[in-house]
């Protein structure tokens, strides 16, 4: 199995974004990035810590590769953003690949220029290449979150319609029972 590590805002969102693609065993959401060991939300959120809301994907790579869970991570949200994703605004929302090895710096840096030079977006691409030093899974109430609270407005308004993009951009990548 393999590992990728990458924050695009708020867990909640970016979880469920993965959670649906053939491959993907395990979508974990927690925090690195930081200094502080076994950070809380609350510290997370308060900004102080360092770290980013981010997720760390178990994967097989022989049904998906580090190449499309990047170009996913890529089109499901906005790298051009510094410290904010749509309303939520801080560095714990910033956009970071936190990579396991040199090979997936490699890629990493490579689709980010790639996708710079192409014009892909108006503005440049903030995003942060980083080493993982740790990641800290998130508390269990933010585990699954999208699936056991999609009736709350936050999933409704702002979940679901990533959701329902994914699905209709990456439909080839979906797991069968996502495919509805």
């Amino acid at each position: 199995m393999g590992k990728a590590t990458f924050g695009g805002g708020c867990f909640w969102c970016t979880e469920a974004v993965f959670q649906d693609l053939a491959g993907v065993q395990k979508v974990e959401s927690g925090y690195a990035g930081g200094h502080m060991e076994n950070p809380t939300y609350k510290q997370v959120t308060s900004g102080t810590t360092g770290h980013a809301e981010v997720l760390q994907i178990t994967y097989d790579p022989a049904i998906i590769s580090y190449d499309e869970l990047l170009e996913v991570f890529w089109k499901t949200h906005d790298p051009t953003t510094l410290n904010r994703q749509g309303n939520d605004i801080g560095t714990q929302y910033r956009s970071i690949v936190l990579y396991h090895n040199d090979e997936q710096r490699e890629k990493a840096e490579r689709y980010k220029q790639e996708l710079d030079a192409a014009g892909a977006f108006d503005d440049p691409i903030v995003t942060t290449i980083e080493p993982l030093q740790e990641f800290y899974p998130a508390e269990d109430y933010h585990q699954n979150y999208f699936n056991t609270h999609g009736h709350e407005p936050y999933c409704s308004f702002v979940i679901r319609p990533k959701v329902d993009k994914v699905r209709k951009v990456f439909a080839d990548k979906l797991k069968p029972e996502a495919r509805r």
